[in-house]
């Protein structure tokens, strides 16, 4: 499924246009994007949470030159999803 089939799909549940949900779906995803920069804990229940992690600098092995590379920290984003969603997958 895409975006616009997503969107339109979307739009039929909650009986409203594809324009006003296009534009609630920016919303949701941008105030996630910046609760997420904030390093902010996100749980939507029914749907599971969404963290932010801090990965450690680390060194790696280039696996064919076998050069030792640092490769700096870095901020990972996590998903878990809900007990929910899960099920419905099995």
């Amino acid at each position: 499924m895409n975006n616009k089939e997503f969107t339109s799909e979307l739009s039929r549940r909650i009986d409203r246009n594809a324009k006003e949900t296009a534009a609630l779906m920016t919303a949701l995803v941008s105030e996630i994007a910046v609760q997420l920069g904030e390093e902010n804990q996100i749980n939507v229940q029914g749907f599971g949470v969404f963290d932010v992690k801090k990965k450690m600098e680390h060194i790696t092995v280039h696996p064919s030159t076998r050069q030792k590379m640092l490769v700096p920290p870095k901020m990972e984003i996590k998903f878990k999803p809900s007990a929910t969603i899960k099920d419905k997958l099995k």
